[in-house]
């Protein structure tokens, strides 16, 4: 359909990856990302908006081909001058990064908005989708463990998720506005399709989802809903998603993805290595390869997302008719 837009509900690594592939089938301007900031935090002075970056660095094609974050040919120079000062280095900011987040901090200085400056950042890396947070307001994610509470960035990065996992809180969300330009994203009449990233449900998509307005948008769109599975065999590509389901008491399987997204989603994508699961899932079932090795693999994942919005969107049309 000529002049259709999607939106992508997106956290770090892996909602990158898929972003990539729909930024490369859609045609410029039809692709909107709207971020996490959960992970946002400041840091020697400075900024940091970790999922952000992550998505602006995948899409301009300068992220680190390895990691899956920071930039590709990264040099290394203030962290061992700062570690020769005996500052702070467990999170290590490489040179060109740097310059990201010294640019994003004196924006927000003089009284820019996050969203703004996030558009300004992406324009400049040649960035063609639409990349945004999810609020300008502050919101920060706290993970409850049996260390205590952690700011998001001390238990992913500083104690690499070890400390088990009790609960998740999300400071600010309640007082936090869906950044402006988001709201009109998901209200676009020409809006396909909204995508959930194969982010994980509790650290990157929830944060999303608990900023007043956002929830409600999604549902109010009238465009399909899809959620990519971030599971595939039970087991996260990257990251902690499994390990966190277990120790809040979840099963660790897209059954308990599915019934997280409740009331949410109108579809899901399934791995084919968990096709046998399709019939214990309560919503419409798209089963493809969902793991991205190669570009190739983020491109087909796109193709097979957008087709299943465009599958449900006719059949809801058909059925409003009859």
């Amino acid at each position: 359909m000529s002049g259709e837009t999607f939106v992508a509900l997106c956290g770090g690594i892996g909602g990158a990856k898929l972003a990539l592939g729909l930024d490369r089938v859609l045609p410029p301007g039809a692709l909107t990302v709207i971020v996490n900031t959960g992970d946002d935090f400041e840091h020697l002075g400075l900024h940091v908006s970790p999922d952000i970056d992550t998505v602006i660095y995948t899409l301009a094609g300068l992220a680190n081909p390895e990691a899956g974050w920071g930039l590709g040919g990264e040099t290394w120079s203030f962290m061992a001058a700062l570690e020769r000062l005996g500052g702070p280095t467990w999170f290590r900011l490489g040179d060109g990064d740097l310059a990201t987040h010294v640019e994003r901090t004196r924006r927000l200085r003089n009284g820019d908005r996050l969203s703004d400056v996030t558009a300004d950042l992406a324009r400049a890396l040649g960035v063609t989708a639409r990349v945004l947070p999810m609020s300008d307001d502050p919101v920060r994610t706290v993970v409850e463990t049996d260390e205590g509470p952690l700011p998001f960035q001390h238990y992913f990065v500083a104690r690499a998720c070890k400390p088990r996992v009790q609960a998740i809180s999300f400071e600010g969300a309640a007082a936090a506005r869906l950044a402006k330009p988001a709201a009109a994203a998901l209200a676009d009449r020409r809006l396909a399709g909204i995508i959930i990233c194969p982010s994980n449900p509790y650290l990157s998509v929830d944060p999303l989802l608990a900023v007043p307005g956002l929830r409600e948008a999604t549902r109010a769109s009238g465009a399909p809903v899809i959620a990519v599975t971030p599971l595939i065999g039970g087991k996260a590509v990257k990251g902690p998603t499994a390990k966190i389901m277990a120790e809040l008491g979840l099963e660790a399987s897209v059954r308990a993805i599915v019934r997280h997204y409740d009331g949410l989603i109108d579809g899901f994508v399934l791995d084919e290595a968990d096709a046998e699961l399709a019939g214990d899932i309560a919503v419409p079932v798209q089963v493809t390869n969902t793991l991205m090795r190669t570009l190739a693999d983020r491109v087909a994942l796109a193709n097979a997302t957008l087709a299943f919005c465009r599958t449900l969107a006719h059949r809801a049309a058909v059925e409003k008719r009859a």
